[in-house]
């Protein structure tokens, strides 16, 4: 096996010291972040720990049937735990309300890829060069000799697969081929994830993607295409906001546009914005750091605070000036 990161075995040493957990992840969380904290929680209770895994939302209905045990949950208050262990999230501020529940605490652990993460534990292991969070999780239970069971095989494979565009985004490395190779190996269910993941989706998001297809707008000589999402839209179309993973892709995919932008109304004057790019010219995680958020340099987002005509000319202003500069 070839040699491992250093920080590996300090994790390891911490989780070997403890009995009781708390395996945390991001708000809204994706593919990775459910994968990857699932993964980790069922691994750690096979080793005997005593467990719970916490994030501020519910698991969205895709990834449900990863959870048959229902161990994902909202975070209570009153606990106390040897160690909590941060995994996807770039920030302490994207756990959200995981984050004053998980103060009780001896050791913080932060297992994350985002070039953007801020290094808010007590322990942190980012690596940006790994295209997902599940694979960092792959690579702590290989070197920790722990057994990679069918359950933890699903969850793992459908965070790789999930972040990396099923194997397609340009952060894909030769390892991560591996990685999925061995977990199908292991026993990941690799029809069953993919009809669940990616070929059915509820009629609310049908609905969602019809009225995305009618309301988009191009500007910059089609080189920017957005779209709003208002509470509204959610309400006609009888969706929930974790029906709206990967719409982006939709407008993302039109031949002349080089960045894709997605303002979602979270309250009338906060707006959550998601920014995907084309061009390695353009870095979205530096445009989403210009309000407060972060990312990846193809995928990033923030929320602002503000009008939301206000937020949309600022991000539409700081995506074409990002352009500009690198054309």
């Amino acid at each position: 096996m070839k040699p491992h990161p250093k920080i590996i075995d300090r994790i390891l040493e911490g989780i070997r010291a403890s009995r009781t957990f708390c395996v945390v992840g991001h708000i809204r969380p994706d593919g990775d972040c459910v994968g990857s904290q699932l993964g980790l929680a069922l691994a750690l209770r096979n080793e005997g720990k005593k467990v719970v895994c916490w994030n501020e939302d519910p698991i969205p209905q895709k990834y449900g049937f990863l959870d048959p045990d229902r161990l994902f949950q909202k975070p209570k208050r009153g606990y106390i735990f040897d160690c909590v262990i941060a995994t996807d999230a770039a920030s302490f501020e994207r756990l959200g309300t995981v984050g004053p529940c998980i103060a009780d605490r001896k050791l913080f652990i932060n297992i994350d890829h985002h070039e953007s993460n801020t290094r808010y534990a007590d322990v942190n292991w980012v690596s940006a060069r790994a295209p997902s969070s599940g694979e960092l999780i792959f690579r702590l239970l290989k070197t920790a000799r722990w057994p990679i069971t069918r359950p933890i095989a699903d969850l793992l494979f459908t965070a790789v697969s999930t972040d990396t565009g099923s194997f397609q985004y340009p952060t894909t490395r030769p390892g991560t081929y591996h990685v999925a190779g061995d977990l199908v190996r292991l026993g990941a269910d690799i029809a069953k994830i993919c009809d669940e993941v990616y070929q059915t989706y509820p009629l609310s998001r049908a609905r969602l993607l019809r009225h995305i297809y009618g309301h988009f707008h191009l500007t910059h000589q089609d080189q920017i295409a957005w779209f709003w999402l208002k509470k509204a839209d959610y309400a006609r179309s009888g969706a929930d906001s974790s029906d709206s993973e990967g719409l982006i892709d939709h407008i993302r995919a039109i031949a002349s546009v080089v960045v894709a932008c997605v303002f979602e109304e979270i309250e009338p004057e906060l707006t959550r914005i998601s920014l995907r790019s084309k061009s390695e010219k353009v870095n979205v995680n530096e445009i989403a750091a210009q309000f407060g958020g972060g990312g990846h340099p193809a995928a990033a987002g923030a929320r602002i605070p503000g009008k939301p005509l206000s937020v949309q000319r600022k991000v539409i202003a700081a995506v074409k000036k990002a352009l500009n500069s690198n054309h």
